[in-house]
C-alpha cells in the first residue's frame, strides 16, 4: 500500500531530527515506506553484511530496486525529501565508516539482464549482474573476453565505473556502451569513447548517474571447455596469490608506475601491521584484512599511505 506525501514527509523529518549528521546514530524504529508493490524503502539499515570487510554503519535510508521503474521511483523519492542518493554495488571494494551513509542509498544488486545477440557477438548485461557469475556463462557458451573477471567479487555496474582489471584486462577492452539513469530519472546511453576510460577511471566516478547495463563485445565460436579450463585458471591465481577468504575491501592503492603498491607496502615492512583490528595481508600487502573485530580500518590505510607515499584508496570493483 502506498504511504501518502504528508507520511513521507513526516517520516524524514523524524529520522533527520534524529540522526542530523550522523546516519548512524538513532534507535527510531520506522516502519518500511513502499514504493511500489514490490519494492520498499527501509530505514537504518545496516551495511557491514552488505559489504566484503564486514564493517560500517547504517544506511539512512536503503532500498533495492530490482526494476528500472522502481530505481525510477526511488530517486524520485529522495529529490522530493531533499536527500542526497549513494549507489551500493557488490559492496566488494567499499570502505563505509561507522558513521553510516546518510541520505538513501540504493543497492543495484538486482538490476539482472543478459541478452545475448549471436549474430553480432555482443552480449548486454545488468549491471547487478555479479561479475564471476557472468565468466562462468561465458565460458559454458564458449564466448572468449572475460574469464579474467572470475576472480573479482564485484558487480557489471561497478566494474564499469572503476574500469576494472586484472592481468592486463580491463572492462574498457570489451565494452561498447552502457545504459544509464542520471539524477532526473531519463535513461541515456553513453559509448566507451564517452566513458574516458583509463586506469581504473572513468567519468562516471565524477557524474553521478547510476548504471542499468553494459554491452559487450566478445568472441564466440571458442571450445567451451577451453574457455573453462582458462577461467578457472585465473580463479585459482587469485586464490593463491590474494586473501580471497578474508574479510577485505579488496586492493586498497591503486599502483604507480614505478612498481606495484603491494610491493612498495612489503618493502616498508608493513605485511602483517596490524591498528584498529585491521591488519595489512601477510599474503598480498596492498589488502588490508578485518582481522575480526575492525573498528577503524582506515589506520592501516593511512599508515601505507604516509609511509609510501601512494595515492588515494581505490573505490569499489576497482581490483
Amino acid at each position: 500500500m502506498a504511504v501518502s506525501r504528508n507520511t513521507l514527509a513526516l517520516t524524514v523529518d523524524r529520522l533527520r531530527g534524529n540522526r542530523h549528521s550522523d546516519a548512524a546514530a538513532t534507535d527510531v524504529r520506522i516502519p518500511p515506506i513502499a514504493i511500489a508493490d514490490s519494492c520498499a524503502i527501509h530505514a537504518n539499515v545496516s551495511l557491514a553484511k552488505l559489504t566484503s570487510f564486514r564493517v560500517g554503519g547504517q544506511a539512512q535510508w536503503f532500498v533495492t530496486p530490482r526494476s528500472v521503474e522502481e530505481l525510477q521511483r526511488s530517486l524520485q523519492w529522495a529529490e522530493a525529501e531533499g536527500l542526497p542518493v549513494t549507489f551500493l554495488g557488490a559492496g566488494s571494494n567499499l570502505l563505509v565508516s561507522d558513521q553510516g551513509i546518510a541520505g538513501l542509498t540504493i543497492a543495484a544488486k538486482e538490476l539482472r539482464l543478459f541478452q545475448r545477440d549471436d549474430e553480432r557477438g555482443q552480449v548486454t548485461i545488468g549491471a547487478g549482474e555479479p561479475l564471476p557469475r557472468v565468466a562462468w556463462k561465458l565460458a559454458k557458451m564458449g564466448w572468449s573476453g572475460f574469464e579474467w573477471v572470475v576472480g573479482i567479487p564485484g558487480t557489471i555496474g561497478g566494474a564499469v565505473v572503476m574500469n576494472a582489471g586484472a592481468h592486463q584486462s580491463c572492462v574498457a577492452d570489451n565494452l561498447i556502451s552502457i545504459e544509464t539513469l542520471n539524477s532526473a530519472g531519463d535513461r541515456e546511453t553513453l559509448t566507451r569513447e564517452e566513458l574516458q576510460y583509463s586506469y581504473r577511471t572513468s567519468r562516471l566516478q565524477h557524474d553521478p548517474r547510476l548504471v542499468l547495463n553494459a554491452t559487450f563485445q566478445f568472441e564466440p565460436g571458442h571450445d567451451p571447455q577451453t574457455l573453462k579450463i582458462a577461467t578457472n585458471h585465473h580463479l585459482h591465481h587469485r586464490h593463491t596469490t590474494q586473501p580471497y577468504t578474508r574479510p577485505s575491501c579488496g586492493s586498497v592503492f591503486r599502483n604507480p608506475e614505478s612498481h606495484s603498491a603491494g610491493w612498495l607496502i612489503e618493502h616498508c615492512n608493513l605485511k602483517g601491521f596490524q591498528l584498529g583490528g585491521a591488519e595489512v595481508s601477510e599474503q598480498h600487502a596492498n589488502f588490508i584484512l578485518n582481522g575480526g573485530n575492525a573498528v577503524d580500518s582506515s589506520r592501516p590505510i593511512d599508515r601505507a599511505r604516509s609511509m609510501v607515499g601512494l595515492a588515494s584508496p581505490r573505490s569499489e570493483n576497482d581490483r
